[in-house]
């Protein structure tokens, strides 16, 4: 039945192309388009808040436990993207956990090249601290990009001697910009990432930078230490193996981590969740995970 839903959002998607040849603004105004005839979760507030360097969406379920927050890095592959495209997770999130949900605006590029968005990911962690959320119950998500975040602060975290949130959890993480995994080039039907938009939001964070370099991306970092971890990717995308990979060094390194392999699933599919059976069920899942580690 989801394949069937999917199949029919992506033909839906596909009579309204990103635009070619134009500017970073216009293309992040035909994304936020494109997302905004997504509905939001009901009974929640959104307000906007400082954190740190960015401004953010700061998401309140009703009834929810306010002590408890996740933090969620949007994706977009550090070009697009912001708190507006992604409230549809977000929202979903914040009802299904009942915590309140940050999803910060950090740098985008080709304006601020890297390590701009991870230095922002970082200094939002320290601000929530510094706000005075426990880290037990403090945890991190993030998709595609936003993945990489999560992840990266985590790590970041931890080399630097402080507290480690106390759940991450991974939405197609993108994290192999050597694309070494056999799937960046066996995955021909990719819908969501071609290889000409993945070599895009690389040249546009990276340029000619090392693509293995710890400040952009935590894939080959010692795990040693980080929180349990649960990683969600489907079968159709050119990322998966990104996936597969970090959660075999999570455990070889010691981490309670975990990979759920959605079949037929394109990259970051829980963005259509109100109009997903497995969108929402994967957001579902990912609530579970964090609730029962925000103590």
């Amino acid at each position: 039945m989801s394949k069937q839903q999917l199949a029919e959002i992506l033909a839906v998607s596909a009579q309204n192309p990103p635009p070619v040849g134009t500017t970073p603004g216009a293309m992040r105004a035909w994304m936020v388009d494109a997302l905004d005839q997504v509905p939001v979760a009901e009974n929640v507030a959104i307000r906007r808040v400082k954190c740190g360097p960015c401004d953010g969406d700061l998401i309140i379920p009703a009834g929810g436990d306010e002590s408890r927050l996740i933090i969620f890095y949007h994706g977009g592959g550090f070009f697009f993207g912001s708190s507006r495209t992604h409230r549809v997770i977000a929202s979903n999130l914040a009802r299904a956990a009942g915590s309140v949900v940050l999803v910060p605006d950090y740098r985008l590029a080709p304006e601020n090249p890297a390590p701009a968005a991870h230095d922002d990911a970082f200094a939002v962690y320290e601000w929530a601290l510094d706000q005075g959320y426990a880290p037990g119950k403090l945890a991190l998500c993030g998709d595609s990009g936003g993945g990489n975040l999560a992840l990266a602060t985590a790590v970041r975290a931890k080399e630097a001697g402080m507290p480690q949130p106390c759940a991450l959890t991974l939405m197609s993480p993108w994290l192999d910009f050597a694309q070494e995994g056999a799937s960046h080039q066996g995955t021909p039907d990719d819908p969501i990432i071609p290889t000409q938009l993945l070599e895009l939001l690389i040249d546009s964070y990276l340029g000619d930078g090392d693509r293995k370099s710890s400040k952009v991306t935590p894939f080959y970092a010692n795990f040693t230490g980080l929180p349990a971890t649960l990683v969600h990717v489907g079968t159709r995308e050119r990322l998966h193996d990104d996936s597969v990979t970090v959660v075999e060094r999570l455990k070889r390194d010691g981490v309670a981590a975990e990979l759920k392999i959605f079949d037929g699933m394109c990259h970051t599919w829980q963005l259509y969740a109100p109009m997903l059976e497995e969108g929402m069920a994967s957001i579902e899942e990912f609530a579970a995970f964090i609730k029962l580690r925000q103590r």
